[in-house]
C-alpha cells in the first residue's frame, strides 16, 4: 500500500510539472507567434528548438505529450516493481520454508493462496495437486511459465509506446509538409524561402518528439526486460527448491514398500539323498 501510494504520488507530481509548464509556456509562445505575424518576413532569430515546439501545438503533440506521461509512469512503476525485495521478499520465502519444515502443509495453501509474491504464487497449484510429486511437478511448470508472461506483459507497453513515437513523429512531418508546400502553392510560389524553411522545421519538430518519446521508452524496455527474465528465473529456482523439501514426504512410503518387497536370502536346498552301492 505504501509503495502504491508513492508512486501515485510521484506520478500526481509529474503531471503537475508537465501541465504547468505547458500552460506557462503556451500564452508566451502565442504572444510570440502574434508578434512575428504582425513583422515582416523576416526571419526569427534565435528561435530555440524548445521554441519551435511549443509554437506548433496541435492533435499529434498533445498524443505525443499523453504517451510521455503514461511511459514515464510506465518505466517508474516497473522499476519500483521489478525487484528482489517485491517479487519474492526474504522473509515470505523464509516463512514459507518454516511452514513446509514443521508439516503445516494445510497452512502453507492458505498462505499461498492469498500471498501476492511470484514463490508463493507459483507453489500454491504445485501444492493443490499433492501427494503425486509428478503432478505437482508439472503444475508448478505451468504456472511458472504463466507467471513469468504476465511480467512480461506488464512492460510489453513501453514497447508499443517506443514504436507508436516515430510513427507519431512521421505523421506530424508529413501533415507538415503538406501544409507547407499548399501555402506556396497558394502564394504562386513566390514564398520567401526563409518562411517556408520555417514551416519545415516546425514540421520536423513531430520527428523530434517522435524520437524524443522512442528512445526512453525502447532503454527502458530493454533494461526491464533483462530484470524481469533475471528475477523469474530465481524465482523458479526458489519455488523448486521448495518443492523438493516436500518430495521426502512422498518418498516415504514407496522407499517401506520397496524394502518390504525385496527378497530375503535363499534357503540352501536340501541334498539328495545319495544311492545305494550295488552288490
Amino acid at each position: 500500500m505504501r509503495r502504491s501510494a508513492l508512486s501515485k504520488l510521484w506520478l500526481c507530481l509529474l503531471a503537475a510539472v508537465l501541465l504547468g509548464t505547458l500552460a506557462y509556456a503556451t500564452p508566451a509562445f502565442a504572444q510570440d507567434a502574434a508578434a512575428t505575424a504582425g513583422e515582416s518576413e523576416e526571419p526569427v532569430k534565435g528561435a530555440g528548438v524548445l521554441t519551435i515546439i511549443l509554437g506548433n501545438i496541435d492533435f499529434v503533440f498533445i498524443i505525443i505529450l499523453i504517451l510521455s506521461v503514461l511511459g514515464l509512469t510506465l518505466i517508474f512503476q516497473g522499476f519500483i516493481r521489478f525487484r528482489r525485495s517485491v517479487m519474492f521478499p526474504e522473509p515470505t520465502t523464509e516463512m514459507m520454508r518454516q511452514m513446509i519444515q514443521d508439516r503445516k502443509f494445510k497452512e502453507l495453501i492458505e498462505f499461498t493462496e492469498t500471498d501476492p509474491s511470484f514463490v508463493a504464487q507459483v507453489l500454491n497449484p504445485a501444492l493443490k495437486r499433492a501427494p503425486s510429486f509428478s503432478s505437482m511437478k508439472e503444475a508448478m511448470e505451468t504456472a511458472i511459465g504463466e507467471k513469468t508472461a504476465d511480467q512480461f506483459r506488464k512492460i510489453e507497453y513501453l514497447n508499443i509506446i517506443g514504436n507508436l513515437g516515430p510513427l507519431l513523429g512521421l505523421l506530424g512531418t508529413v501533415l507538415g509538409m503538406i501544409e507547407s508546400f499548399s501555402a506556396m502553392q497558394a502564394a504562386g510560389g513566390s514564398v520567401n524561402p526563409s518562411v517556408l524553411a520555417g514551416g519545415i522545421s516546425k514540421a520536423l519538430s513531430h520527428t523530434f518528439l517522435g524520437l524524443f518519446l522512442a528512445v526512453p521508452c525502447l532503454a527502458a524496455f530493454g533494461v526491464l526486460r533483462t530484470i524481469v527474465d533475471k528475477l523469474t528465473v530465481q524465482g523458479a529456482l526458489i519455488a523448486e527448491e521448495l518443492l523438493l523439501m516436500i518430495k521426502p514426504q512422498e518418498a516415504k512410503p514407496a522407499a517401506t514398500a520397496a524394502i518390504a518387497a525385496k527378497p530375503g536370502p535363499a534357503a540352501p536346498k536340501p541334498a539328495s539323498p545319495k544311492p545305494a552301492p550295488t552288490a
